[in-house]
Order: structure tokens, then sequence, then C-alpha cells
């Protein structure tokens, strides 16, 4: 039988020692939702975890200022019932609240789904929509990049060998600022993501637009804003006519970014609707029947 170890870190700095020990191809436990299944694929993935679940630090939720600290051993459950991140960002809870079923959001946390970077990670269109940030620590280094700029691609992230994924911030949205995230699966409940958007907005003291994000999932190399549509949006009056036109560079920006693909066939007209349906709920747009678009 071949060894596989596994130890339990009391800290961080235990922690980081233990996944930096010589001798051991080391890798963090904390839900093991993912690690289950990596190890499945690549039995020499690792031969000894580190558990890092029982960290209390990491579990932490707190406001700081006009920052948000969210652990990043926080379940999805604990951040979908968390009056911190209900009040100050709705979005985030949104779509922790599609992952997987009620056992896999009790297991399941927000920093595995970051540091695995799966291009179906629902988590990461939010985390990117919110500007977060991401704590990084190594034995002897501290590193804070946005959530974007962790991760390179899909399953591929900027966190070194022995490094350790610490925990997520992001500032507050202003007053008034609205969020919607919206997925496509392949049914209504515990489906793996299709392709999913996140949209962030508010609209200053004239109706007009003052603050755009949107990021999809699932549609993209690399997780990142859509600067055209966030662009086209800026400073106008949110009108049908505008949340469609925006939801047309979508798709364009996706093909730019990604080509052509046998997917594009069902993601153009799906990232479309979703786009403009997205947008439409963050500014409010109505049809003269007053309904939101």
């Amino acid at each position: 039988m071949e060894r596989f170890g596994y130890v339990r870190a009391a800290t961080i700095s235990e922690a980081l020692t233990f996944l930096n020990q010589p001798g051991y191809k080391n890798r963090p436990l904390a839900g093991s939702t993912d690690l289950v299944l990596l190890l499945r694929r690549n039995p020499d993935l690792c031969d000894r975890v580190v558990d890092i679940s029982l960290i209390p630090e990491m579990h932490t939720i707190e406001k700081t200022g006009n920052d948000v600290i969210i652990g990043a051993s926080a379940s999805f459950s604990e951040i979908i019932s968390n009056p911190i991140i209900r009040e100050t960002g709705p979005i985030l809870v949104e779509a922790c609240k599609t992952v997987g079923a009620t056992q896999i959001r009790n297991m399941g946390t927000i920093g595995g789904n970051v540091a695995n970077a799966a291009a179906c990670a629902d988590s990461l269109p939010a985390l990117v929509c919110l500007d977060a940030m991401a704590r990084v620590l190594t034995p002897s280094e501290e590193f804070n990049w946005t959530v974007s700029e962790l991760v390179i691609s899909p399953n591929k992230t900027r966190i070194p060998a022995g490094g350790l994924l610490v925990s997520l911030r992001y500032t507050i949205p202003p007053s008034g600022t609205r969020g919607v995230f919206l997925k496509l699966g392949r049914r209504n409940a515990m489906a793996i993501s299709r392709l999913t958007v996140a949209a962030l907005g508010r609209l200053d003291e004239n109706g007009r637009i003052a603050d755009a994000r949107f990021v999809t999932g699932s549609a993209a190399p690399q997780i990142c804003r859509f600067k055209d549509v966030e662009t086209s949006l800026l400073g106008q009056v949110p009108t049908p006519a505008l949340m469609l036109a925006a939801g047309k560079l979508a798709t364009e920006e996706m093909i730019r970014l990604s080509g052509y693909r046998w997917s594009s066939e069902y993601k153009v007209p799906a990232l479309a609707a979703m786009t403009s349906r997205a947008l439409s709920r963050v500014f409010q747009v109505r049809e003269p029947s007053g309904e939101v678009v």
C-alpha cells in the first residue's frame, strides 16, 4: 500500500510549516469537495494533506472599516448565512447559493473554490465583480492580488508552491449599488455551471449609470471584467435598447477572448440574454408594461 499522510494544523503558521516540510508532496485540505475529485483524476497530486479546516482565523468573517474580510476556510453555508456579507455583498451570497447541494455548501469553502480555479467556479465572477483581493502567505512572503490577477487560467493560479490562500477581502460598494448573479446549468439544482454572469452597478442622482461592473464565468480563458460592456454603460440612461446592446457587446468580447468554439452555438445567444437580463435587474430597466426587462 502506498504511503499517504495526514496532518492537522492548529494555526496558519503551523500550516505553512507543514506545507513546506521536505519529503512530502503536500496539499491543503479544507472542505475536500474538490480535492477528492482531483485525486481520483491524478493520484500523484499529493502524498500528504494538511488539514486547515479547524484554524479559527480562517473561518473569520469580519468588517474592518469599509472592508469585509472572509477567511479562506469559510464554507459556502457560512457565507450565505452571515449577516455582514448579506448586507454588504449580497451578490456573493447569491452566487454561493447556486453551489451544489446543501451538503456541498456545508463542506465546500470559498478559498478552495478560488484556489482550485475551475472555469465553472460559481464564486469567482461575484468576487471579481466585487474587486475582491486575495491574501496569500508563504513562510517568508505575503502576496495581495486581486482575484482576477490570482487566477491565471482554468485550474491555474499564482499561488506559489507551499503557499496558502488565507483570506479574501472586498471593499463595501457605495450606497445604492445593486448586484445580480445568474447561472445557466443543465438543470435547476446541483448543476455544474455552463455559463454565469455577475453584474454590479448604481445610478447617480440624475438617473444615469455611475458605476457598472460585469463579469462572466465559463466564457473566457481568464476570469475578468468585460470592460467594453462596462464602458458602454457609464454615463448612460438605462433603457431596454442599451441593455440589449450590452448583451451583444458581451458576446463579441467573449468571442474575442476565447474564439469561436463548439459551445459558442449556445453560449452566444445565452450570454446575450443573460447579460441584458442581469443588467436590467441591476438598473431596474422597465418596459412600458412596468415589468423589469
